[in-house]
């Protein structure tokens, strides 16, 4: 290469990742936007069968703050989140996310209800399901194959981290190798695969941090939700910082830590998010959080800066 010639960065549409929102584009022609849902169910890790207490960072919604209300039925939830968001965005299409606590937590012939009832809604052109890896049992997971056969399916799953002693700390209750078994299950049925992962977990180094990411880049999974630890009241992990086991990121260490993993993810992964969102009024910290648009401006300028892009560094 002549040393005045350059290397063009990589884009996907105007951003130097590989954003949900282009894939969706690509795949649908049209804006398409998730719909959270809370299906009423619980958790393994919170009713005794695996474990109790649930995840040391994980809210009394359990995870699902910004879904829809369990009080209402689910089309009810469908139609009013569609409606606030349809406010945005007028032409969209939706994904039904089943977000709140483990979505495949109950037999087949309950999910089977729920998914199929979201999959009628007019404009709906997929499904979302979170779950954790020890509740995909053989029947759910040939029923997500079915479907995942007649509509465009992720099942998404958090991993959090690859670190055994963190994954004590926060009580995941489940080791890395359930995670693996579980990623190949589905992936045997042609099922996608988002990683959920968290950066900021108590007592884990910058470091290890990026091994978690650099272990989800070589999975096959599709897809990737980098988050933001968010400390919330009323959440176990209140008194492991009140120990002095957790110290926030700050913003400028969280925007280097994603990047770090972005130049290393391979550049067909869907990157989903790059942060997450907490309710203002239960947020410990950090709270430069809040300023979302910030922070996703803070991604663009250092991935600009450094003149880097998603996959630059991976390694295959």
């Amino acid at each position: 290469m002549n040393q005045l010639e350059t290397v063009q960065p990589r884009l996907w549409g105007d951003k130097r990742f590989h954003t949900w929102n282009y894939e969706m584009r690509e795949q649908f022609g049209a804006k398409v936007f998730k719909v959270m849902l809370d299906a009423g169910f619980t958790c393994p890790n919170r009713d005794g069968k695996i474990a109790t207490g649930g995840c040391t960072f994980c809210s009394a919604r359990g995870s699902g703050d910004f879904a829809g209300s369990r009080r209402d039925d689910l089309v009810t939830q469908f139609n009013k989140i569609r409606d606030l968001q349809h406010q945005k965005w007028p032409e969209a299409q939706y994904i039904g996310y089943f977000q709140a606590y483990t979505n495949t937590y109950a037999p087949v012939e309950e999910l089977r209800e729920y998914y199929e009832a979201i999959l009628q809604q007019p404009g709906v052109v997929g499904l979302s399901i979170a779950t954790r890896p020890d509740c995909l049992p053989d029947d759910v997971v040939d029923y997500l194959a079915e479907l995942n056969e007649r509509t465009y399916l992720w099942v998404e799953m958090g991993l959090q981290t690859i670190h055994e002693r963190t994954s004590e700390l926060i009580n995941r209750a489940h080791d890395t190798q359930c995670y693996l078994d579980a990623v190949a299950k589905l992936r045997d049925r042609g099922i996608r695969v988002c990683a959920h992962i968290i950066y900021g977990l108590p007592q884990e180094t910058h470091e290890m941090m990026l091994a978690t990411g650099q272990a989800v880049a070589k999975m096959d999974v599709q897809g990737i939700k980098i988050h933001l630890l968010h400390l919330m009241r009323k959440t176990p992990m209140v008194k492991q910082y009140e120990a002095g086991l957790l110290q926030f990121l700050e913003k400028d260490e969280y925007v280097n830590l994603v990047v770090d993993t972005l130049e290393q993810l391979p550049p067909g992964m869907i990157v989903h998010r790059l942060t997450g969102d907490a309710p203002r009024d239960l947020l410990i910290g950090p709270m430069w959080s809040l300023k979302k648009w910030e922070v996703l401006n803070a991604f663009d300028a250092e991935l600009k800066r450094r003149d880097t892009w998603q996959g630059k560094k991976w390694l295959g």
